[in-house]
């Protein structure tokens, strides 16, 4: 099983990907509900705030941590500039705080994973197709297949 990782979208289709920031910016986000989130990050290059909405892999309630994945592997702007300054602002939902990302090793991404793909199995199955090239069962074995495909990041309130 190879990891076939696509290129970042460009032109509509990256419109399409970036029009929940929209929702953010009007104080909307809370449509989007806890599943996905608002990471603003500081350009690498630029310094400048830059902005992603990602889909929440797994939330741990007791130290409010979430964990996200880049679908885009390492050619992701967002991981590419957190990676070089880890503080970033969150917003989910209503709720803003500050925190700090850390990349996951592929066993701590793999028990988050598993988390996700028994709540849904259905979205696992098609983000593992678009990312390791085929429909996988919501199994731990798979989730280790799909952690070792793509970086998850770590999100700790400071």
């Amino acid at each position: 099983m190879n990891s076939i990782i696509h290129t970042p979208p460009k032109g509509l289709v990256r419109w399409f990907f970036r029009a929940p920031i929209i929702l953010y910016r009007l104080n909307l986000g809370w449509i989007l509900g806890e599943r996905f989130l608002l990471l603003t990050h500081t350009g690498r290059k630029s310094r400048l705030p830059r902005y992603a909405v990602v889909e929440v892999v797994y939330h741990d309630r007791e130290t409010d941590r979430y964990i996200i994945a880049s679908g885009w592997g390492e050619k992701s702007d967002w991981l590419q500039n957190i990676m070089k300054t880890p503080q970033v602002a969150v917003k989910v939902g209503r709720r803003s705080f500050t925190a700090t990302a850390r990349r996951l090793s592929v066993e701590a991404a793999q028990a988050a994973l598993y988390t996700y793909a028994q709540k849904y199995p259905v979205a696992f199955g098609e983000l593992a197709r678009q990312i390791v090239g085929e429909r996988l069962p919501a199994t731990q074995e798979s989730c280790h297949t799909f952690a070792a495909a793509i970086p998850f990041v770590e999100l700790a309130p400071m």
